[in-house]
């Protein structure tokens, strides 16, 4: 028999069938930490850059085939505050790379993505303010959700655009007639129904579920946010038109590396044991309060799941994949994840008192973080969670009695009433005195907000 042919097609669904599994179905109990070994080695594979360049390299192989060129997909919400901002540079990116743009006009993020749709678009468009401010590009202010009737007009608009060479320019149009009040232009219009159930489809179909999205070679890009990746690929690939700028579109803001000192100042970090972006933030958060000389305060959440919010498995893959990139780009270890949904966590939180009243909760929490999300240990069974609790300067016979408390209970449940207060549900958030925001990515608003008096 000859050798069987490799299909990266089929490759690429068992891989992600795999890995939704695989975060969705923790083990129980010491009998499975081998199992959890193994499991954390074939996840750091799938999600490792060298699986990454594979995956890619076959897309490319099959592209060149077939003759085509660099197709990206782009999926707008005219109700999204961030996909104004991305039809700001959507001319901008044409202009600099050798692709054609398939734009898609789609109806919002479904319920599940959207537990509080009024919390998360009012958050969303405070977010994208602060956003266009750092990017130089135009957002109101104070911004204020856009009416039915203009956004019914604007999506009859881009539905008649969408096949158009002039699509980027009547998309920041229609934007701007949306978000900033300006005039509509003088353009055809048809029943956007079809259009957007077309693109909601085809979002869903090829695995996301929010707008101001880039989608190439079965990667995705969101938002500002994530563009610089997309500018890098499609510039490894000679995919750069002749004379582009060589600058990014919008590169990730760092923070301050030298801070300005604010004693007296606390940092307030909601954080979950179950979050791979409470991974990646925690660390950084707790060394920029300490160079500015602040308290930080470590304030952990329950995971969504375990609050009854629902985590389907498009969200579940296209996180686990963001945050290694992100990882990667922060020189952090990523990738033998042992999930710690449920049991793991319990058992995390239980011993968070103990390491509070031993002076070790933030490098306890460090500890757990990593080991969970890099190392591949088993905090479900007492070897692992030891290891955990030893490396963080912590006795384990003096930990161990407190698994059986549930103290920690109440005191996750006021932060969780906190970080709901603060409009707030997802993790990392942080609070700085009167400012909260969210996300790892936000990190360099410590200061901006500040500065900004916003």
């Amino acid at each position: 028999m000859g050798r069987a042919r490799y299909q990266p097609d089929r490759a690429i669904t068992c891989h992600a069938t795999f890995l939704s599994w695989a975060l969705s179905r923790p083990g129980i109990g010491n009998q499975m930490s081998f199992d959890s070994l193994v499991k954390s080695r074939i996840i750091a594979h799938i999600v490792g850059e060298r699986r990454q360049m594979q995956r890619r390299a076959a897309f490319e192989r099959r592209r060149a085939r077939r003759g085509a060129g660099h197709v990206v997909d782009y999926f707008h919400d005219m109700a999204d505050p961030y996909c104004h901002l991305t039809a700001q540079v959507l001319h901008r990116f044409q202009e600099r790379y050798d692709i054609a743009l398939r734009p898609h006009l789609i109806s919002g993020p479904p319920d599940w993505a959207a537990p509080d749709r009024a919390g998360l678009d009012a958050y969303a468009r405070a977010d994208a303010a602060r956003l266009a401010q750092r990017a130089g590009l135009s957002f109101p202010a104070t911004p204020v959700p856009p009416t039915a009737e203009r956004l019914a007009r604007a999506r009859a608009q881009l539905a008649a655009s969408l096949t158009q060479p002039d699509f980027a320019q009547t998309a920041v149009a229609l934007s701007n007639a949306v978000w900033q009040g300006a005039a509509f232009p003088t353009a055809p219009e048809t029943d956007p129904a079809e259009a957007m159930a077309q693109g909601d489809a085809r979002l869903a179909q090829q695995g996301h579920y929010l707008g101001a999205t880039f989608c190439y070679g079965g990667e995705w890009y969101w938002g500002l946010d994530r563009l610089h990746y997309l500018e890098t690929r499609l510039r490894a690939l000679g995919a750069a038109r002749p004379g582009a700028p060589t600058d990014l579109i919008f590169s990730p803001p760092d923070p301050d590396p030298q801070p300005a000192h604010h004693r007296g100042e606390v940092i307030e970090a909601f954080i979950s044991f179950r979050s791979p972006y409470s991974y990646l933030a925690f660390d950084r958060a707790r060394d920029l309060a300490r160079a500015r000389g602040a308290e930080f305060r470590f304030r952990p959440v329950l995971p969504m799941v375990m609050r009854g919010l629902p985590v389907p498995r498009a969200k579940r893959l296209y996180i686990i994949h963001d945050a290694a990139r992100e990882a990667r780009r922060l020189g952090l270890p990523f990738g033998r994840i042992c999930d710690p949904l449920g049991l793991a966590v319990e058992r995390g939180y239980a011993l968070i008192g103990y390491a509070r009243e031993a002076g070790r909760l933030d490098d306890y929490a460090s500890s757990f973080l990593r080991g969970v999300w890099a190392e591949g240990i088993d905090a479900r069974t007492d070897r692992g969670l030891a290891r955990i609790v030893e490396r963080a300067g912590l006795d384990w016979d003096r930990a161990r009695p407190r698994l059986q408390s549930d103290a920690w209970r109440a005191e996750v449940e006021d932060n969780r009433n906190a970080l709901s207060a603060l409009g707030l549900w997802g993790v990392p958030s942080f609070r700085v005195e009167d400012r909260a925001f969210w996300g790892q990515d936000r990190l360099w608003l410590f200061d901006t907000d500040r500065a900004k008096g916003s």
